[in-house]
């Protein structure tokens, strides 16, 4: 029977174990020092060899012929191992046992000594699975667990692991795999199969798998079933994912304001049943690449691409700035994000492809029906420092404190911020409804001072809750990428105010008595 690669190759010992040095060097010193812990707790991100290397540390602590801390692999005790024949070593998936029960069992059968080995060895694969009261139950034993026992917890969701449970462990958190090391190991053991494997076929698989040597694994078996010669496009066309050309293509119409081309290929790729979300996230990991070669130019070793496209990145970088690719991964980040709700998400990436190749928008602001200018600017700003309508938000709120005292702020200072209307498009996506009470208002900055001039009372009411100012807060950061102190009035109520001001003064100074409402 025809066996999955990612299991006939999975490590049988230390030393076939990759990226994981600052692990595997440690147990084989424990292991070969008789100082081995009674409970280690093994964290990382999936296909990073957590349970490989709990298989191999339950067969290096039972193995009467170990050597330098590894199992030997030749005696009955690993051979039963690896085929799974041997009692004494007990892996628990608790995503399907996660109850009470099923721990009580586990304790239980724990009070026994061992059948065959020197130690029991437990091994409970996705341990933040279990229920609070398995936990529980399960930490009864881990406090004191007979001298045989020993336990070893697997998880990809550390956090949801009591710390209760973490702190009776030895931690050890499992890396990423590097694509280098997936590289060479699937071209090592492409030869083994007798696989015909390109260089840059095994460098795609390896960027594909995200860190995960199963990934990749599983990705060339799904390869080779689809041709007898795996390259680059043999891969694409497994994986579901675009080509590397047409990735370039939608790059290029990008940085070169041609909709029509981006649009033409999105097409093409969607009548190949290409997934759209997958695709979005690829050209978000190319908009990065330019991103981090725009920061870093003579450093390129954070990049991810194919070998061989550094150079046409960099020729496309020339044609781009800094902000505007900021701009662009913020637009297919945002696309992302909507994709998974979305009613049609091809229609969501064309229209984020259309505001990838349209020059980013000028904000234009929305003045109120007088002019602004700078006298406006500054008369509108001495009013706001001294109004008794200035909200401010509540004081548990996360606002920056001002660099400068507010008493000694100047209305010369504040400039009207053309970003204002952009602001308030940001803010229609997290509060429609604060954004609409903002309807013809107005802002001024200094330094790290927002003013906000409205004339719908109804804002202060809203601005006042800590859900709505910390909304536009976000708003504002997203916009102008840092934080700012912001305060806000209602300049219709202070000119009712001074309106009603002058009524009286008017029937003081005539004798005559007014009722104001």
């Amino acid at each position: 029977m025809y066996t999955a690669l990612y299991r006939k190759w999975r490590p049988l010992s230390f030393d076939d174990v990759i990226s994981q040095p600052h692990i595997t060097t440690t147990l084989k010193n424990q292991i070969q020092n008789g100082k081995t812990a009674h409970a280690y707790l093994f964290t990382g991100s999936r296909g990073t060899g957590k349970t490989t290397c709990a298989r191999i540390f339950a067969k290096a602590v039972n193995c009467p012929n170990e050597k330098n801390g590894s199992p030997c692999l030749e005696c009955e005790i690993c051979r039963d191992a690896d085929n799974f024949a041997l009692s004494d070593i007990i892996e628990i998936d608790a995503a399907s046992n996660n109850g009470v029960d099923d721990i009580r069992d586990l304790r239980d059968g724990a009070v026994y000594t061992p059948e065959r080995c020197r130690y029991k060895v437990y091994i409970i694969d996705e341990v933040h699975m279990l229920t609070p009261n398995a936990f529980n139950a399960l930490l009864k034993i881990m406090e004191e667990p007979p001298e045989y026992v020993k336990f070893i917890l697997a998880t990809t969701e550390v956090y949801k692991v009591p710390p209760t449970i973490t702190s009776r462990c030895q931690r050890f958190d499992f890396r990423r795999i590097l694509s280098e090391d997936i590289q060479k190991r699937l071209l090592f053991i492409a030869g083994e199969e007798k696989l015909s494997l390109t260089e840059e076929a095994a460098a795609l698989i390896a960027n594909l798998s995200d860190g995960g040597m199963r990934d990749a694994l599983s990705l060339l078996d799904q390869c080779a079933a689809y041709s007898d010669m795996i390259d680059s496009d043999t891969v694409s066309a497994a994986a579901g994912i675009a080509g590397r050309d047409s990735l370039f293509e939608m790059i290029e119409a990008a940085v070169k304001q041609q909709p029509g081309d981006a649009l033409e290929t999105a097409d093409r790729l969607y009548s190949m049943s290409k997934d759209m979300s997958r695709l979005c996230t690829e050209l978000t990991d190319m908009f990065r690449d330019l991103m981090l070669i725009k920061v870093s130019p003579k450093n390129l070793s954070l990049i991810a691409c194919m070998p061989g496209e550094k150079e046409r990145l960099k020729m496309i970088a020339e044609q781009i700035s800094l902000d505007d690719i900021m701009y662009k991964l913020t637009v297919l980040q945002d696309c992302s994000a909507r994709m998974s709700k979305a009613l049609s998400k091809r229609i969501e990436l064309e229209m984020c492809l259309i505001k990838l190749c349209t020059p980013r928008p000028v904000p234009v602001y929305k003045a109120a029906p007088e002019k602004i200018t700078e006298q406006t600017a500054k008369a509108t700003a001495v009013n706001m420092l001294s109004s008794r309508q200035t909200a401010v938000p509540p004081e548990s709120s996360n606002e920056p404190q001002p660099a400068v005292d507010m008493k000694t702020l100047k209305a010369s200072d504040f400039k009207p911020l053309l970003e204002w209307t952009e602001i308030l498009d940001t803010l229609k996506e997290l509060s429609p409804s604060l954004s609409g009470a903002l309807a013809d208002s107005r802002a001024f900055v200094h330094k790290n001072i927002m003013l906000i001039d409205t004339k719908n009372r109804f804002f202060l009411k809203l601005f006042k809750t800590e859900d709505n100012s910390s909304k536009l807060r976000e708003a504002i950061a997203r916009v102008m990428g840092k934080p700012y102190v912001v305060r806000a009035r209602c300049s219709a109520a202070a000119e009712e105010e001074k309106k009603a001001e002058g009524l009286i003064e008017k029937a003081v100074n005539s004798g005559i008595d007014t009722a104001v409402e």
